[in-house]
């Protein structure tokens, strides 16, 4: 069996073994190397082949035999192929992953300038593909003659391509520019992947733009290394399915609702079926604060709960793969939209008002339940990716949901 992997310095969690182990029967592991043992490594290192990250795309270089075309005019690799007779063969998918990006998102770029974030190692590959489509990039760098003090000489720029670390987990939220003052955009593309949607990309998203996330980049480019590592052919059909199966995997399964509309038995219910944890939204303040929603409600307040609580969801919609169960006035604070939304399909689960039970719910008691969901029902609508009836059995409920994920998924890679 060949023996491949993922150079870089610090690795923590990557999403490439699973990756390549959808593409071929070889392993696949992860290789942290300090800058005075890549030289060492690379030569005498026991592996068949590897992909490699940041910071060493560039710095990989003066070990090499021979390089691809295209890594010569991008000018770094990402993926390395160790050869019979010992010498390094070096070439850079990243640049087919981003132009496999570029043709499924169906956008027209002939002729369209495209802001490209950053100059760090992807910026060449992206710029490479973007070339390819016929567009025109302009590299936007923190002290290069195009900077981030000088955007409004690009405020015709009709496409942004988002190369930098702003906004990737766990610094979720924080974004380069405000695509507010580029009037002609016609779409945004961030290489993140961790969140789903970046601060970016829900701007865009809010816009009204068509925006993309880096994981079909990742799904495509992880494909044709695996055609250099193994000499074999990877059907494009394969890559998106790929790249479903690492939407699924990752994506949260948020649940809104009423109070008492079963949003903690369904939760525990799919954590069954799919093996996630669950995040209770309550119960999370619960620990935390010592102190359950209805008591930190009745007597210290609603306004002062919703802090707390957004707090949470904050927390929470930052990690991924998780069933998180929201309370049922989670909704009414506009921030907790995004940070559920940036990783997650959310599920309106519904409830006929007869059957919500309003013991230890203090917000419910003294209400007439009708009003009170006419009230939030807006707000549940603005959220809400599906909704899902749950006044029959939690089995029923469940396939519902879970139905709902697939159609979502699917929805979302339809050519």
């Amino acid at each position: 069996m060949i023996k491949c992997g993922l150079l870089g310095k610090v690795l923590g969690h990557s999403y490439s073994p699973f990756i390549h182990r959808q593409y071929g029967d070889y392993a696949y592991d992860l290789y942290e190397k300090n800058e005075e043992e890549l030289e060492d490594f690379l030569k005498n290192g026991d592996w068949d082949g590897l992909n490699v990250t940041i910071p060493y795309k560039k710095a990989v270089l003066p070990f090499l035999d021979e390089l691809s075309e295209a890594a010569k005019e991008i000018g770094s690799v990402n993926t390395l192929v160790k050869r019979e007779d010992g010498t390094i063969f070096g070439d850079n998918t990243d640049a087919y992953g981003f132009a496999e990006t570029l043709r499924r998102s169906g956008i027209a770029l002939s002729g369209k300038k495209a802001l490209v974030l950053g100059n760090g190692g992807a910026c060449p590959a992206v710029c490479h593909a973007l070339k390819q489509y016929g567009a025109v990039p302009v590299i936007i760098s923190r002290r290069g003659e195009d900077n981030y003090t000088n955007l409004d000489r690009h405020a015709d720029a009709e496409v942004i391509v988002n190369t930098t670390p702003l906004g990737m987990y766990p610094n979720n939220g924080e974004q380069a520019l405000d695509l507010a003052c580029f009037k002609m955009l016609s779409a945004v593309y961030d290489l993140i992947y961790n969140p789903a949607r970046t601060a970016l990309l829900l701007q865009a998203e809010e816009l009204g733009i068509p925006a993309f996330n880096g994981l079909f980049m990742l799904a495509a480019q992880a494909a044709k290394s695996s055609e250099l590592f193994t000499g074999k052919t990877v059907a494009e059909d394969r890559i998106l399915e790929v790249a479903k199966l690492l939407t699924a995997s990752n994506v949260n399964v948020v649940l809104i609702g009423m109070p008492g509309c079963g949003k903690t038995t369904i939760a525990e219910k799919l954590s069954e079926k799919m093996h996630r944890e669950v995040l209770d939204i309550d119960i999370l303040i619960a620990e935390q604060t010592g102190m359950t929603p209805a008591s930190w409600i009745t007597e210290k307040g609603e306004a002062t709960f919703r802090d707390i609580e957004s707090e949470a969801v904050s927390e929470a919609g930052k990690l991924s793969g998780k069933i998180i169960a929201t309370g049922g006035g989670a909704v009414l604070r506009p921030a907790n939209y995004p940070a559920l939304h940036q990783n997650g399909i959310i599920i309106w689960l519904q409830r006929d008002t007869s059957a919500l039970p309003v013991e230890d719910r203090p917000l419910s008691q003294g209400r007439n339940l009708k009003e009170l969901l006419a009230e939030r029902t807006p707000y549940y609508e603005k959220y809400a990716d599906f909704t899902v009836d749950n006044d029959g059995t939690v089995d029923q409920t469940v396939q519902e949901v879970l139905t709902g994920l697939k159609k979502m998924i699917e929805e979302e890679y339809k050519a």
